[in-house]
C-alpha cells in the first residue's frame, strides 16, 4: 500500500492537483468538527455539511468522543480556538459506529493474543488509567454526544461564548440530526 500511495503522491504533486486545495491554517467558518474515524465519513461528512477544503477543522478518533478533559482531542479544540479563530464547534457521532459497543475486555484478549503482555497492561493502569473505560464503547449515541459536548462547555478554558452543538449524521444517507 505504502508504494501505491508514494507513487500517487509523486504523480499528484507532478500535475499540480494539490492547486485544487489551497487554503490556509485558520477555519473559513470558524468552525471545529469532532467526528469519528469512520471510513465512510471521510468523504460523506464535509459533503453531507457542505463543507469545502479550508472550511473547518476536523478532529476525528473513534467513536467521536471527548474522553478525557486534558487529551489530544480537547488540545486540539483549544488550540482552534485560541490560535485558528474557532468560533462554533460540532460534535458529530454517526450511525452504526464501530465504537460503539467496543468491548474492553476482548479487546485485551485480542492484545494479548498478538503479545502484548499483562505487565504492559497493568503497566497502563499503574499510570492512572481506566483501561477499561478507555478502551470500552459506548451504548447510548446521543448520550455519548450529549456527554461530549457537556465536556466542552464545562471546560474549565473554553470560552463562555464559543457555541457547542451536537449532531448524528446517518452513515449511509448523510442525514445530520441535532442532538438537544
Amino acid at each position: 500500500m505504502m508504494e501505491e500511495i508514494l507513487q500517487f503522491n509523486k504523480e499528484f504533486v507532478k500535475n499540480k492537483g494539490y492547486e485544487n486545495y489551497i487554503t490556509n491554517k485558520y477555519p473559513n467558518k470558524k468552525t471545529a468538527i469532532v467526528s469519528c474515524m469512520d471510513t465512510r465519513l471521510t468523504e460523506l461528512l464535509p459533503a453531507a455539511l457542505g463543507l469545502k477544503n479550508g472550511d473547518a477543522k476536523l478532529i476525528k478518533n473513534a467513536g467521536g468522543v471527548i474522553s478525557h478533559p486534558f487529551g489530544s482531542a480537547m488540545r486540539s479544540l483549544l488550540i482552534g480556538i485560541y490560535e485558528l479563530g474557532v468560533e462554533e464547534i460540532l460534535v458529530i457521532g454517526h450511525t452504526d459506529c464501530g465504537a460503539r459497543c467496543t468491548d474492553s475486555h476482548s479487546m485485551v484478549k485480542k492484545m494479548k493474543a498478538r503479545g502484548v503482555t499483562q505487565k504492559n497492561i497493568d503497566l497502563i493502569k499503574y499510570y492512572g488509567i481506566d483501561f477499561e473505560s478507555w478502551l470500552g464503547g459506548f451504548f447510548d449515541l446521543d448520550l455519548s454526544i450529549r456527554k461530549s459536548v457537556e465536556l466542552i462547555r464545562n471546560h474549565p478554558l473554553v470560552p463562555e461564548e464559543i457555541k457547542v452543538f451536537g449532531l448524528v449524521i446517518d452513515s449511509v444517507t448523510g442525514a445530520l440530526t441535532r442532538i438537544v
